[in-house]
């Protein structure tokens, strides 16, 4: 079935490919998508300008990331999107590793650039477009509120891989860029965590060069990403890793131990490392996980 779309003056754009509707600011031609198979999803309220569907073609599924076209909650310029995503392609052969998502295939259409990855059954931590809001904490459906009601042995598993995960991003030479809850994706069923975003992950060494709106969620980032021209390197992942530990096991941006699940020795590893003072932080990811590892008794 060819993709339908409708728009009415000043309204916009709504297309219906299969089963599944989604709508744009303006018209798009999205005929290349019919040769990747179905659209049984879609994924079409971010601000990167990206739009995403999961695909399935003889029963095979697959995730694609698109840019090219302008998404409802983004207002930016299409082609700086473009540019953004086939700038991020190299990474995923780069920090090739196995909890992160695949990267199978990319290429250019008329008017955008599509990346597709391997089909993960995971759900994304921070799923704005269904759990918005208070939802997200409270609303038992959410795949936050049930990754944080998972046992702890679970949580610490899960942490374990993005720990891992970004000890190997930092040995390739790399820093994290933008990494928070929305960059995780868990598989309840089967209690496996996979990263599935690290487009505006960069070379070392690197440097805000945004300032106050550099990538990333406040919740997670250091303070020096908040800074035009300060140093982005191993002791703001570092940072980020504390912060996302304190989001997934304590109060989030609330530090207090009083909301902390894990015991004494892993919050105090935790709490050096979103120390404000990049001096006092751990000096790398890698020395980090040593001394988590070291307070959970491993």
């Amino acid at each position: 079935m060819d993709p339908i779309f409708t728009k009415t003056s000043g309204a916009p754009v709504t297309y219906s490919f299969d089963e599944v509707t989604f709508q744009l600011q303006e018209q798009h031609d999205f005929a290349w998508l019919r040769s990747l198979g179905k659209v049984f999803c879609v994924f079409d309220q971010q601000d990167s300008g990206n739009i995403c569907f999961g695909m399935e073609k003889d029963g095979e599924k697959k995730f694609v990331k698109y840019a090219g076209a302008r998404p409802l909650d983004f207002s930016g310029n299409p082609q700086e999107a473009v540019s953004r995503l086939i700038a991020a392609v190299p990474l995923y052969a780069a920090l090739n590793h196995r909890n992160l998502i695949q990267l199978k295939d990319h290429f250019r259409t008329a008017n955008g650039y599509a990346a597709v990855f391997e089909w993960f059954e995971g759900e994304c931590l921070h799923s704005h477009w269904s759990f918005a809001g208070e939802a997200k904490h409270n609303h038992p459906d959410s795949p936050f509120y049930k990754y944080k009601h998972l046992p702890l042995e679970k949580r610490l598993e899960s942490l374990n891989a993005m720990f891992e995960f970004h000890t190997f991003v930092e040995a390739q030479g790399y820093v994290a860029v933008d990494f928070y809850d929305g960059s995780i994706l868990y598989d309840f069923s089967h209690d496996i965590t996979k990263i599935c975003d690290i487009d505006f992950y960069r070379k070392a060494p690197a440097v805000n060069d945004i300032g106050e709106n550099f990538w990333g969620a406040t919740r997670s980032k250091a303070p020096e990403e908040f800074i035009l021209g300060a140093p982005i390197d191993a002791q703001t992942n570092v940072f980020t890793m504390g912060a996302i530990a304190f989001g997934l096991l304590g109060g989030e941006k609330d530090h207090a131990f009083s909301k902390w699940e894990a015991g004494r020795p892993l919050y105090e590893v935790a709490l050096r490392a979103v120390s404000e003072d990049r001096e006092l932080r751990y000096d790398n990811v890698s020395t980090f996980k040593c001394f988590w590892d070291e307070a959970k008794g491993l």
